[in-house]
């Protein structure tokens, strides 16, 4: 369909109106290969936006359209779902690795057991981002100057995330009244 109106148009862009790049036959066999390569089911609809954008960016670029656009988005699925299979073993070993950070001793007490629980939750529900810059400060305990630097973004972004993720985490213990 997409490719059809690009031959009739015969333009730079890959649609000649507003129109979704992805039909709906496509858009199911992009679904189809996001859920068969293991992407979970709440995760499909992002991983559909992903496929649209990219060929957007492509068409944006002024490369020429895929000769066959449900082939290319397969392929890219396919692709997607390996990234989402490898961010997730990173997320893991990052877990394991702050795992083996902890001392091997119990926890105190029940309320000890409460905070970090609370604070376990309260990171899972940050942005990557701010999850991201609270783990390096506070868990791997590096200076704001170092996160700034292998981040490759100014001070002053790492401090606003630091105070936003900061201040979320704060506002979800006294919510669960863990604080």
């Amino acid at each position: 369909m997409l490719r059809g109106r690009i031959r009739r148009g015969r333009g730079s862009s890959y649609a000649a109106t507003d129109d979704d790049p992805l039909d709906a036959a496509q858009e199911r066999r992009v679904r189809a290969v996001l859920a068969l390569g293991g992407v979970p089911q709440a995760d499909l609809p992002d991983g559909v936006q992903q496929v649209r954008l990219r060929l957007l960016e492509r068409a944006a670029s002024g490369r020429e359209a895929p000769r066959d656009v449900s082939a290319w988005a397969a392929v890219v699925a396919s692709n997607l779902a390996m990234d989402w299979h490898r961010a997730k073993r990173r997320q893991e070993r990052l877990g394991e690795r702050l795992a083996s950070l902890r001392p091997a001793q119990a926890p105190s007490g029940e309320e000890t057991s409460l905070l970090s629980l609370a604070v376990a939750r309260g990171l899972d529900e940050l942005p990557d981002a701010q999850r991201q810059v609270v783990v390096l400060r506070f868990y791997a305990d590096l200076p704001v100057r170092s996160i700034a630097e292998q981040l490759g973004v100014p001070e002053g972004t790492v401090k606003s995330r630091l105070h936003t993720a900061v201040r979320a985490l704060r506002a979800r213990l006294h919510e669960d009244e863990v604080v």
